[in-house]
């Protein structure tokens, strides 16, 4: 899949081209399912891309796309109704001198389709001068500097518009065979940051946000998650 908006599934996953920055850039992308392991629910997906930024403006800042992964196992519901959302992803990066991350994406609100409040994130993985947005500047100061399911993160809280943004960041920067639940994170915000239990999980994504590079290429060998 090499066009800015495209899709394609296997098993319970759909992968997302999401280019939805292209514009901001020159250069091109190509993104496909490698397998999928039923017995394990598990996916492998790549995508190859090279983007310059443009010469002045907003774009050498911009992302350029958000290739991503989701489960149509995922049912909206509030956060008080999650036992746990276990997931594993194994990945590796490649390339030259290049701004990306690794994330999960999520979004939070009133009702399963009502405006967006909040989003969280969990980075993985981010390489260069990749920061999450962030109300203390730039490079941003962690609010908190947890240990969630054996990890040390860094918490950046920033805004977007009328929406709150938590980021998590791996402290030591790669965690490139990551296992842990993401029910946590939202515990850990329920219990330390206020964040409400009554508020609707409505969206789970997992891919990279891709700034500028040459000849990049992610690996995930194994991708899986599950909602219980």
């Amino acid at each position: 899949m090499c066009s800015q908006y495209q899709q394609s599934s296997a098993g319970p996953y759909t992968l997302y081209t999401n280019g939805w920055g292209w514009s901001y850039g020159t250069g091109s992308q190509c993104s496909q399912i490698d397998t999928y392991t039923s017995s394990s629910n598990t996916l492998g997906w790549s995508t190859t891309w090279q983007w310059a930024n443009v010469s002045s403006g907003y774009g050498q800042y911009n992302v350029k796309s958000f290739t991503n992964v989701q489960s149509n196992q995922f049912q909206s519901k509030p956060l008080s109704q999650y036992k746990s959302i276990p997931t594993a992803w194994n990945w590796y990066y490649t390339g030259n001198d290049y701004i990306a991350n690794v994330a999960y994406d999520t979004f939070l609100g009133t009702g399963p389709n009502t405006a967006q409040q909040f989003e969280v994130m969990v980075w993985i993985g981010y390489f260069g001068s990749d920061y999450p947005l962030s109300d203390s500047g730039y490079p941003p100061t962690p609010v908190a500097q947890p240990t969630i399911d054996g990890t040390p993160w860094n918490l950046i809280v920033g805004t977007n518009g009328n929406m709150k943004v938590y980021s998590f960041t791996a402290q030591n920067y790669l965690t490139t065979d990551y296992k842990g639940d993401l029910n946590s994170f939202f515990k850990y915000l329920q219990a330390n940051q206020g964040l409400a239990s009554s508020l609707y999980l409505q969206s789970v994504q997992a891919g990279t946000e891709v700034f500028h590079g040459t000849n990049m290429k992610l690996t995930t060998n194994s991708y899986s998650i599950s909602f219980s």
